[in-house]
This record gives structure tokens, sequence and C-alpha cells, in this order.
């Protein structure tokens, strides 16, 4: 094979291999959530689950891994977005992916960070008032 057949196949890989841009195509099981929540999740061993929560850009939400898993009981794979626009209104799904390792309980935290821009903390009085955590319990059995 040729260098050029190589870099043709690399290249064709990249352009169908992930489809929209996801890092992944299987979201396993998908638990909604939303700020201000806490919602309950349990799975088996091995099980590949998401956590998703609403999104809009366009008004400043911005979510994000606040505290990860305990390592043992679930693993975190991959952020994608279903859906994401800068259009005014334009409504969203952030979905956070993970494997579901061995048996225990530990607690997810999302956070929303309203209007925040880079350095991820609450600019002003708004930003803190709309920013939040959406808050999810594991359990692996």
């Amino acid at each position: 094979m040729t260098l050029r057949t190589v870099a043709a196949a690399l290249g064709l890989l990249l352009l169908t291999g992930c489809g929209a841009g996801a890092a992944v195509s299987d979201f396993g099981t998908v638990v909604k959530g939303a700020k201000g929540t806490t919602v309950p999740v349990e799975l088996r061993s091995g099980q590949r689950f998401s956590l998703a929560v609403p999104s809009n850009a366009s008004v400043g939400d911005s979510w994000s891994l606040a505290a990860v898993p305990d390592a043992k009981v679930a693993s975190f794979i991959s952020q994608e977005s279903d859906g994401e626009s800068h259009q005014p209104g334009a409504p969203a799904t952030v979905y956070f992916v993970f494997n579901a390792k061995r048996a225990g309980t530990t607690e997810i935290r999302l956070f929303d960070c309203w209007r925040c821009g880079t350095d991820r903390t609450p600019k002003d009085e708004e930003s803190r008032r709309q920013s939040g955590e959406a808050v999810f319990t594991l359990t692996v059995r």
C-alpha cells in the first residue's frame, strides 16, 4: 500500500467515522437531568450511560463536568452535544458519556456556568443566579 493510498483511506475515515462530529456513537442508557435537580441512577456493571442536560449556547449555557465519579464505580468517556446551535433560542442537549464499572455508589455533578467565559466563574449577580448544578447519584449493581 502506498503512502498516498494510506492518506486517502485515513481522510475517508475522518470524513465518515464519527458522524456529526461526535466522538462516540453509542450514548448507552440516557438519563435526563437539569439545573437544580438531583436524579438517582441505577445501572449494572459494564453498562454505558449518558447524563443529558438541556442547553442553549446562544443564551450563555456552558456545561462541564464539575465532579468526576469515583473511578472504581464509573469512568468518564466524553462530552457530546446534539443539536447545538448558536441561533437565538435554539435548543440542544449536552451528553456526558460514562461506563459503569464496579458495584458501588458515587455522585456526578454537572455545572452550567451561565455566561461565564473561559475562566468558568460567574462574573456578576445575574450569572451567579442563572448558573447551577445537575446532580446524579449513581448506584452500580
